[in-house]
């Protein structure tokens, strides 16, 4: 079947019918005669292999940009130059991958991907999501590069990490430099290798190449970045208002500033009010926690697999794992509540409320459970929406909420492919100025919302709508 972009991407007429014979899988490279990943020039027809065979179809792509450019010099009046594009089969028509070069780098001249490291899925997939964060991915690409000091203190760098007292790898300048790499629209995966080293350095509990939790090593840099930035002279450059802070006295549970906020606690810092009822005298005992995420069971009615000839399981959504979340719960035996009225532990309710909402909510979806001895995934669908999700009716004190504050739009959702948590693999789907990209490490692929919908969620980034009106979304790169 005819490649579906070409009509509105490709300038002039084109013939279609002049494709090679056979079907794409059967193509060879003109030069290595492999038919392994072949690619084809809109313009001149002639198949290549891609760049993890032999390169041939790039190697085709620049030889024929360094002609034109050439051509050009001696003339007098500038011709339109000659792009020699480069389409690979859409998946869903008949041929490999939706990846087209030049033909829609406009459409994608930031994006980049992510080379895979070997079971580095994982990482990946976070990386691209919060690299879609506007307001986080840009304040890391300001910050300036690690400078080094004269005299003595010369080779030492100005980002410190006090929580594991090493000072010879940042893990913030590494992220710095792999969003900024993310960002500059080369079309070959970035390989995020330095950064993963210095992951190694900070957090033990990942080295090796074994397959990880995507959302365990995602709050594990949120809270290792926001640490190093507590004690950086190169964060303190980018003032975050201690109003944005996310930390709860424990004496009269007013908000403030725990410590030095850093833009980690600002974009995604809430803070939720845990009420605890003593079901023997009625005392009520109210606590503030702090969080960067939400964790959403998914609820046990949605989790049963029926047969053939019984009623299909209703849907669950979203609204259904933030109400199991808030809802009132008896604790069972195992949770009993010390109450300092009865002076021991007495059987009580517990309850959630939201006090203050982030800037960027994140919702975990809760897949895996232990049994008795293995961790199982729980794969039920759940619906969610991709616009105004509406949060005011978990709030503390809604009343008090500013118009639009409560409403958000997702910007990116990481997926778990796979039965178990040390296996499978993990990618992730990303927003950028209306358009949806899939993002399978060294592979970006366009998409559209319905695949989106359908998608099996494990994490979910929602992004106040106030927030997105307050300036223009940009997007990063790939990775390897």
């Amino acid at each position: 079947m005819e490649c579906p972009h070409l009509s509105s991407n490709i300038s002039g007429a084109f013939d279609s019918s002049r494709f090679p014979n056979g079907t794409p899988s059967s193509w060879c490279c003109n030069v290595c005669r492999s038919n392994k990943s072949p690619w084809i020039c809109l313009t001149c027809l002639m198949v290549h292999c891609g760049r993890y065979v032999n390169g041939h179809a790039k190697k085709h792509f620049e030889e024929n940009q360094v002609l034109c450019v050439s051509q050009r010099k001696g003339e007098k009046h500038e011709k339109e130059k000659i792009h020699h594009s480069v389409c690979m089969d859409c998946s869903s028509y008949s041929v490999i991958f939706v990846i087209i070069i030049f033909c829609l780098q406009k459409l994608r001249e930031h994006l980049q991907s992510l080379r895979n490291l070997g079971n580095t899925c994982f990482m990946n997939a976070i990386l691209q999501s919060l690299s879609n964060i506007e307001q986080f991915s840009c304040y890391f690409k300001e910050l300036p590069a690690v400078a080094l000091r004269s005299g003595k203190t010369a080779g030492r760098r100005m980002y410190h990490t006090r929580s594991q007292g090493d000072n010879s790898v940042s893990l913030v300048e590494e992220f710095r430099k792999t969003l900024c790499s993310l960002w500059q629209g080369n079309q070959t995966a970035f390989s995020p290798d330095s950064l993963f080293y210095a992951i190694w350095k900070i957090m033990p509990s990942f080295r090796g190449y074994q397959q990880q939790d995507a959302h365990e090593f995602m709050r594990y840099l949120l809270d290792h970045l926001h640490r190093e930035l507590q004690y950086s002279r190169n964060g303190a450059s980018h003032p975050v208002s201690p109003q944005d802070g996310v930390r709860l006295s424990s004496t009269d549970g007013k908000c403030c500033t725990n410590g030095t906020a850093s833009v980690v606690t600002s974009i995604f810092g809430g803070i939720l009010q845990n009420e605890v009822n003593c079901l023997i005298c009625g005392t009520e005992s109210r606590k503030f926690d702090p969080f960067l995420d939400l964790s959403l069971d998914i609820p046990s009615q949605f989790r049963q697999k029926r047969n053939k000839d019984q009623e299909p399981v209703p849907t669950c959504t979203l609204r259904d794992c933030l109400h199991s979340f808030t809802d009132l719960e008896e604790l069972d035996d195992t949770e009993l509540y010390y109450c300092h009225k009865c002076k021991k532990r007495q059987k009580s309710t517990k309850k959630f409320w939201i006090q203050k909402l982030p800037k960027v909510l994140c919702l975990h979806l809760k897949r895996f459970h232990w049994t008795a001895f293995l961790r199982n995934k729980v794969d039920t669908y759940v619906e969610f929406p991709l616009k105004g999700l509406d949060m005011r009716g978990y709030l503390l004190e809604p009343e008090k909420s500013l118009p639009g504050s409560c409403l958000y739009d997702l910007v990116a959702v990481v997926v778990h492919h796979g039965s178990g948590v040390g296996s499978g693999h993990y990618t992730a789907y990303g927003s950028h100025e209306g358009h949806w990209y899939h993002f399978n490490d060294s592979t970006v692929t366009l998409t559209n919302e319905d695949t989106v919908r359908k998608a099996k969620a494990y994490i979910l980034f929602y992004v106040v709508v106030a927030a997105l009106s307050q300036g223009k979304m940009v997007r990063p790169k790939l990775i390897k």
